[in-house]
């Protein structure tokens, strides 16, 4: 039996409901090209190996979940050209991925005078302390004008709604950091995951496409393999998977997909992908 345990809005979305992905950002912590490095995939002059900082939006309907917040925030926002959001969903607390937060402000104040939106962030409990943290002066008593207007909520392991669209959490480990990955209707996205247990893995069966994180082929003590992630897809065994959060170290992306098995591609910032 499931649970949900935090709705905003009284009527479920049916899960027949069409999904849009959108990668956002494919890259790792630096980016690609990164700072200093002439390496082929750095120079590159294909986009698909330009890479920010990892981050999807996720649309059902009109709703429109943008998973993290990181550095490239506001680029990834203009360059979909997006002005409003139902949530933010984050992974865990990683500047990477809540770097951009700051950035909400626009979003806040798009339709002003007529309106102002409170962006709503959703995370768990370690990473909402974080976000309170490291902007500290959006939550203060007697805030300056033009802070960001943020409200957080806390979310565990089960299952939570968000203006009738179930959120069901994936959680992981990122080296020695819990990690969140989410699964809405027959979508499922994890990024910066090392290990999985059998319990939360089982929670991915079924779904239709599957995006998990793989930052290059060799081995990393705190991200996913290619192999490594490989194995998980097969577990699940999705209809389509996609790649995530890859250093430089992958290669050329038309050189590296080649080596994907039928099914599985990297992901490429801009990518768009119908469900």
């Amino acid at each position: 039996m499931r649970y949900i345990f935090y709705i905003r809005g009284a009527k479920m979305i049916p899960m027949s409901t069409p999904l849009r992905l959108t990668f956002l950002g494919t890259g790792t912590s630096q980016g690609v090209p990164v700072i200093g490095c002439d390496c082929a995939v750095c120079c590159s002059a294909d986009l698909r190996d330009a890479r920010l900082r990892t981050s999807a939006m996720i649309e059902v309907g009109d709703k429109r979940f943008v998973i993290d917040a990181g550095p490239d925030f506001r680029q990834q926002m203009l360059r979909e050209g997006v002005s409003h959001v139902t949530a933010i969903l984050l992974t865990h607390k990683h500047k990477d991925h809540i770097g951009g937060l700051d950035d909400v402000r626009a979003l806040n104040f798009v339709d002003y005078p007529d309106a102002i939106h409170t962006v709503h962030i959703y995370g768990t409990k370690d990473s909402c302390e974080c976000v309170r943290k490291d902007f500290d002066y959006a939550f203060c008593a007697n805030p300056y004008r033009g802070v960001p207007q943020m409200e957080l909520h806390e979310f565990g392991s089960e299952p939570f709604c968000i203006e009738g669209v179930e959120i069901v959490p994936i959680r992981g480990r990122h080296s020695r950091f819990e990690v969140t990955g989410f699964r809405i209707g027959r979508l499922a996205y994890l990024t910066d995951f090392k290990e999985i247990d059998e319990e939360e893995w089982r929670k991915l069966l079924g779904v239709d496409v599957l995006v998990v994180n793989a930052l290059r082929f060799e081995p990393h003590d705190s991200h996913f393999s290619v192999a490594e992630a490989l194995n998980l897809i097969e577990k699940v065994a999705p209809k389509k998977s996609y790649l995530t959060h890859m250093s430089h170290d992958i290669g050329l992306h038309c050189v590296a997909n080649l080596r994907l098995p039928d099914g599985v591609e990297f992901a490429y910032d801009g990518l768009k992908i119908e469900i």
